[in-house]
């Protein structure tokens, strides 16, 4: 039986300004491909069965005591560093808010749930393969650690796709995905590029309200200060995970990013396959501008782009205060995320780990070594020995190239090292994501409704899941 949520939808509040009601498609078939059992328990709708589900993520039915109907998220956005006012849920909506562990709000947003006011001649739809894909990537970082939204839900909808970059006609789905926030820094933008300093104001009393209650002040314009620091601060700590998970988010336009520092709207993503500072992710990104290298820096400047935003509420001078901790809260992230994969403790010093951090992904670049590999062998540090001997990859550390490293490794004590013992730790190889992996999981699908390879992938992500955890 479902759980009825406390709440009456807050983004309620803001919809006459931030979104257009809207009407989900009528798909002719719904077949449930994929349910998130952990999650949908976190927040209440483990209960739910099968016919329930579809009813809810296929059809769209409103949740009891939520939004009474999908809404549409207007907003604007920088894409590719040109500002584009003509942007909003194309093919998605806000379907329901709903409490998640520790009573925080969490939103369920749709990919592929059909056109709305925003679709731009589009079809409002979503590939099978694309959302298989958006599971693999989520699931993977999150299984890595980093803060992600989740993919939530997977239906198949019956229809045939014609798209551009996949074989047509392609098979038709919606997918469900669970965020803290589907607020996005072009939401911000909007509002500022209207010149709506009162749902600017809303705006800023939502996200504070229920994401950043730390950044609360009476007075307007040192809340909003507050916030963008707060904001600042997650973007920062989510963009040091992605450069410790070798992950390259592929399209980070401003429209992408949201104000609780999670991954989501992810385009052609990349996990690396060996250190690249100039592998680049989307085919279309012929200039490099989001390269795996480059992410840190253009985290920055979309964040410059919020707080020229929040102008009509405060003085430069002082959202540039709220600019401020970007580059130590990265680094820091970025340290500690590294030991984490490394499963060891940090030297306590700031300054020395990132000493570390330089040796260590100079040697990771200069070597070639397997990035997932890698730190696979290395968990633990100097516990590892015996898997590093046995390792694909064990001439790398033989080398003398890698005696600063095994230093750097043994001068760090294990977090987790009864961890090793860990099935997970005992196989040859690591839990991997690389584009050669989504691809050996599609064509079974594709060609014959064989689902086990990537069962058997979300199991092994599972087991890393637990093997990695904090």
């Amino acid at each position: 039986m479902l759980r009825e949520s406390p709440l009456s939808a807050p983004f309620l509040a803001l919809a006459d300004h931030f979104a257009d009601a809207v009407e989900p498609a009528n798909f002719p078939e719904q077949v449930l491909r994929f349910r998130n059992r952990r999650w949908a328990n976190a927040i209440g709708l483990d209960d739910l069965d099968d016919r329930e589900w579809l009813q809810h993520f296929g059809r769209f039915d409103p949740l009891p005591g939520n939004l009474p109907q999908p809404l549409a998220m207007r907003y604007h956005g920088h894409q590719f560093g040109t500002y584009n006012p003509q942007l909003g849920d194309g093919r998605g909506f806000l379907y329901a808010q709903v409490r998640g562990p520790h009573g925080r709000l969490h939103d369920l947003g749709t990919k592929g749930s059909g056109q709305t006011p925003w679709s731009r001649q589009g079809d409002g739809r979503l590939t099978l393969k694309g959302g298989v894909r958006e599971i693999l990537a989520a699931t993977y970082l999150e299984t890595l650690g980093v803060h992600t939204s989740k993919a939530f839900s997977l239906i198949e909808t019956g229809e045939q796709l014609h798209r551009n970059d996949e074989p047509s006609p392609a098979r038709g789905a919606v997918l469900v995905r669970l965020s803290e926030s589907h607020i996005r820094f072009g939401t911000f933008q909007r509002a500022a590029y209207l010149d709506d300093r009162d749902g600017l104001g809303q705006l800023v009393d939502y996200c504070v309200a229920h994401f950043h209650p730390g950044a609360n002040d009476p007075d307007m314009a040192t809340k909003a200060v507050n916030l963008l620091g707060h904001i600042t601060r997650a973007t920062a700590s989510m963009i040091g995970q992605w450069m410790a998970a070798g992950f390259v988010h592929g399209v980070m336009n401003t429209d992408n990013f949201n104000i609780t520092g999670e991954t989501f709207d992810f385009g052609p993503w990349r996990f690396l396959p060996v250190s690249d500072p100039n592998f680049t992710a989307a085919y279309f990104d012929e200039n490099g501008l989001y390269r795996f290298g480059r992410q840190p820096t253009q985290g920055a400047w979309a964040l410059q782009q919020l707080a020229s935003a929040l102008l009509p509420l405060a003085e430069a001078d002082d959202l540039a205060r709220g600019l401020a901790p970007y580059e130590a809260a990265y680094q820091q992230a970025f340290a500690a995320h590294t030991h984490l994969l490394l499963g060891l403790e940090g030297s306590g010093e700031l300054g020395a780990d990132l000493a570390f951090l330089q040796g260590f992904y100079g040697w990771m670049t200069t070597s070639g070594a397997s990035w997932p590999q890698t730190f696979f062998d290395l968990y633990g540090g100097t516990a590892s020995e015996p898997r590093m001997k046995t390792s694909p990859q064990a001439g790398l550390y033989r080398a003398e190239a890698f005696v600063p490293i095994r230093e750097f490794l043994a001068a760090r004590a294990p977090k987790h090292a009864e961890r090793l013992s860990l099935p997970y730790f005992q196989a040859a190889a690591p839990v991997t994501m690389l584009i050669e992996d989504v691809e050996a999981l599609w064509d079974p699908i594709a060609a014959e409704d064989d689902w086990s390879a990537f069962d058997a992938k979300m199991e092994h992500m599972e087991a890393a899941r637990l093997a990695l955890a904090p």
